[in-house]
């Protein structure tokens, strides 16, 4: 069992979004400004799978997702909160 979206909160950046978690998921900031620089880490790897992430942070319990301009939250945070759930903590 992975981690557990319990909230998500709206960021002054409308294409940034802050996915807080039942657990802590990083002891310290872990920024990923593209795909390739995730490669090799298990979770933000896999959340650049989904289509039209652009940025990831990890810090303590929450995550935030930045996200193309053209990309729709509602799909964005569906598969967000499937791919926590599904890692392994």
């Amino acid at each position: 069992m992975g981690f557990a979206v319990r909230q998500v909160q709206q960021t002054p950046n409308p294409h940034a979004v802050k996915f807080i978690l039942d657990q802590e998921i990083a002891d310290r900031p872990i920024s990923f400004f593209n795909a390739e620089s995730a490669i090799g880490h298990p979770v933000a790897a896999r959340l650049f799978d989904i289509a039209g992430v652009t940025s990831v942070l990890l810090l303590g319990d929450f995550v935030t997702i930045n996200k193309s301009p053209q990309a729709k939250w509602a799909d964005i945070q569906k598969n967000v909160t499937l791919v926590l759930a599904e890692m392994k903590k």
